[in-house]
Parts: C-alpha cells; structure tokens; sequence
C-alpha cells in the first residue's frame, strides 16, 4: 500500500495514453491503425515498467533530505534555510523538492526544481521572513523524483517536522551592538551628538591630541609635564533606561506585514542592548488593561535575556490602555529619575489630549520620551496631484492628519515631553539617536 502512494502519474504518461487511444478509435476505421496502437501499448507498458524499477531499484538505497534551519527566528528579518538533499542511488533524477512551510507564510506554491547526480549531496537555501513572534512548525520534505523517461514519479516524504520560536529581533540587535562596539553607528544613520558643557564624569587627564576642545586643558598639570595636558570625561553611568510599550488597540496597525507592536519590540530590544553597552541599565515595562511586564531596570547582561524572553512572550487583545494604572505603577516602583521610552500611537491630537494629563504627571519625576508613528501611505497621498474633487478632500484628509501629528509634537514639547515622530522603518535608528543626543547632553 506505502507502494503505491507513492506513485505519482505525470502529464506525459497521460499524453501517450490519449495517443494511444486516439490510434485505437481511428482503427474502426483504417485496419492498419489496430496493428500501430497494440505496439505503442506494448512499448507503452515496457517503458513505463523501465520508468519504475529506475526510480525503486535497488530497494536499500534512495533520495534522502535534511532540513537546517536556525534554532530561532530573528522576527522583521530574512532568515536563512538549508536543504540538504544526497542520492545514494546509482543513477541521475529530476526533483521537485517541496517543503512544507509554517502556517504563518501562507505559501502555497513554494517548490525547488532540480538535477542530482548519483551519489551527489546537493544543499539549496532560501529565505524566510517572519512577522509575528511565536510557535512556526514545519512539516515533511516531499520530494517528488523522476527519471528522463518522466511517465512516473516517486514521493519520497521525508518527516523533518521541527518547531523554531520567531524572537524578537536579534538580528538587528546584533547589528547595532557590532556598530557601537566599533564606533561605527554614524554608518547606520545613528548621529553625532555634540555635547553640552561638561555634565560628565571625569574619568582621567592626557596628553592634548589636535582638535581636542581647549576648555578642556588642564593647566596645572600641563605646567608639571611641560607639555599640553586636558581632562577627559565619560558619559554619566548606570542610569535608568526604560522602554515602556503600549500594547492597546492603536499599536495593531500593520506596516509591511508587522504590526506598530512588533515594531516597538524590536526597537526596545534593540535600545536596551546599546544602553548596557553605555554601561546604563536596562529596564521594560508592557502594559494594556493592567501592567503586563515589569523589569526593573539593571545593569547585568542577563537581563538583555530577561528582556528578550518577555518581550517574545508578550500577548495582548489590543483594547484600551489605562494610563492611569501606568502612572501608579512607575511612580509606586521607579524610585530613580529615569529615562522612560514611551512608544505609542495617536491618530489624532484628541486622543492625545486624553493621555496628556498622565504623561505630564510622569514627565514630572522623570525624563519621558513619548515615540509615535507617522503614515508613510498617508504621507505620500498628501503629495499625490489633485485631478478631481474627491483627490483634493483625499488630499485636504491627509494633509489634515499629518498636521495634527506635529501638533501632537509641538505640544509634548511644551510641557517638557520629548517626542519622536517616526516611520516604523526608521524606529531603531530614531529611537537610538534620541537616546543618545539626552545621554550627550546630560539631561536625563
């Protein structure tokens, strides 16, 4: 029985049968076509016996698969697969390899067509990008050989079923650390951030190199070494960086594929990996209906692997957030002025109004950062010609909505509230320069 599903017919086989067919019906009427059709069926049969005793013999070898994949998936990011295919049998194939992928991708068509050699280990790889974090279960490797014949093929199906966990984004966190080990992020889009004054700590004096910034000379000790001598300082440590996510209904909103959520999940990853690399500390708070998550903020590298496992478990029903019970939650448990990134959404200067009061009440004892979404669709209808009536209200609709985002930016910023206004493209690097620039100028 396992035999027989196995067999595949293919459309050749199909078209020599009609041909057949059609030689027996024309035999009703011309002799000769009777004598022509039982041959071709003779032949027929042979070949097609040649074509499966190719394909199953020797019975103790075959056409084998593995599947490599990473022990998780970076979520947002390409994630590389590997096929590993081997014939051990003693003759050439054609394969269509399939490989059952997670339900998440919905993809239906995907199949790798291929030639292997005898005794030939071939390894194809594709990509894979997740946009949801969690489960992603793979199924069985069918792979579907034929000879050059090609009237039958053989299924071999090959049980690689495996689960790999979507996390959130260490890809690009990895990318960001090399970035800043190397003082390269100035690469990226992150940018230099001119410092205000000397609100640092000093950490030593040495010789005077050019460009340096003459305030900075010491004289005392440049006159003992007879050489020009300046202090050098080092950004404040151990500070309190919090990312705080909104996981209410205004983050569901997708952008190619990702929600506003993941997004902010992503970045907050991301911020808390380069702020223990600025020997800061490293805290997350989720929140909705109630208070989800809270870490409190510290400076060990297991922490990041707390943040991480948190933010990989995070599920919400995206309803209402209650602000409220965030300003009780922060002002009961941070004691420590901190830096709090808040990332949210407004889809207009109303439903800021609503939050407003809260916000300036945590703005009071702590340096608040309020991050939020512009609309890239919206933005480019805003800069779409007007051809008719109906463009010209489309137009005036967006232009309308894009305005009250940068009131909802000016009016953070008169109560002292920094905001970013951000595409969710460009979270990670919005987000990491803004830390940086109020680390720099010492206003946390």
């Amino acid at each position: 029985m396992k035999f027989i599903r196995s067999i595949y017919i293919n459309l050749k086989f199909y078209i020599f049968l009609i041909g057949i067919a059609i030689a027996y019906i024309a035999g009703y009427f011309v002799s000769p076509f009777i004598v022509a059709a039982h041959l071709f069926l003779i032949v027929f049969v042979l070949i097609t016996l040649v074509d499966v005793i190719s394909l199953y013999t020797p019975l103790n070898l075959k056409i084998s698969a593995r599947r490599h994949t990473p022990k998780r998936f970076s979520n947002g990011d390409e994630n590389k697969i590997i096929l590993e295919i081997q014939n051990t049998m003693p003759r050439s194939f054609l394969l269509n390899i399939i490989d059952e992928l997670p339900d998440q991708f919905q993809e239906r068509n995907f199949s790798i067509k291929t030639k292997i050699q005898s005794s030939e280990i071939k390894n194809f790889s594709y990509n894979l990008r997740p946009v949801k974090r969690g489960e992603y279960h793979f199924g069985f490797i069918n792979i579907y050989v034929k000879c050059k014949i090609g009237f039958i093929s053989r299924r071999i199906k090959e049980d690689c079923k495996i689960m790999v966990p979507t996390y959130p984004s260490f890809i690009q966190m990895k990318h960001y650390e090399i970035m800043a080990h190397s003082h390269r992020l100035s690469e990226i889009g992150v940018k230099r951030i001119r410092r205000r004054g000397h609100l640092k700590e000093f950490e030593q004096i040495r010789e005077y190199i050019k460009g340096d910034d003459y305030r900075t000379i010491n004289w005392k000790a440049s006159a003992r070494k007879t050489e020009l001598m300046v202090n050098e300082y080092q950004d404040e440590k151990s500070q309190n960086i919090y990312s705080i996510i909104d996981m209410g209904r205004t983050m569901k909103s997708p952008f190619n594929g990702m929600t506003l959520l993941d997004y902010s999940i992503n970045a907050s990853l991301i911020l808390a990996n380069i702020s223990l690399i600025k020997d800061d500390k490293a805290g997350l708070i989720c929140f909705s209906q109630k208070i989800d998550v809270h870490l409190p903020a510290q400076k060990k590298k297991t922490g990041l692997q707390l943040i991480m496992e948190a933010l990989y478990n995070l599920s919400t029903t995206f309803r209402e957030s209650d602000y409220e019970r965030l300003y009780a939650e922060i002002r009961r448990n941070i004691k420590q002025r901190s830096l709090l990134f808040l990332y949210t959404n407004f889809e207009g200067f109303v439903s800021l109004k609503r939050q407003l009061p809260y916000f300036r009440k945590i703005a009071n004892h702590h340096r608040l950062v309020v991050v939020f979404f512009d609309n890239p669709e919206i933005r480019n209808i805003s800069q779409n010609k007007s051809e008719s009536i109906e463009d010209i209200y489309t137009t005036a609709i967006a232009e309308k909505y894009l305005y009250e985002k940068r009131l909802i930016s000016r009016e953070l910023d008169k109560y002292g509230i920094f905001s970013v206004l951000t595409d969710s493209e460009m979270l990670n690097i919005n987000t990491i320069n803004k830390y940086l620039e109020i680390k720099g100028q010492g206003r946390i």
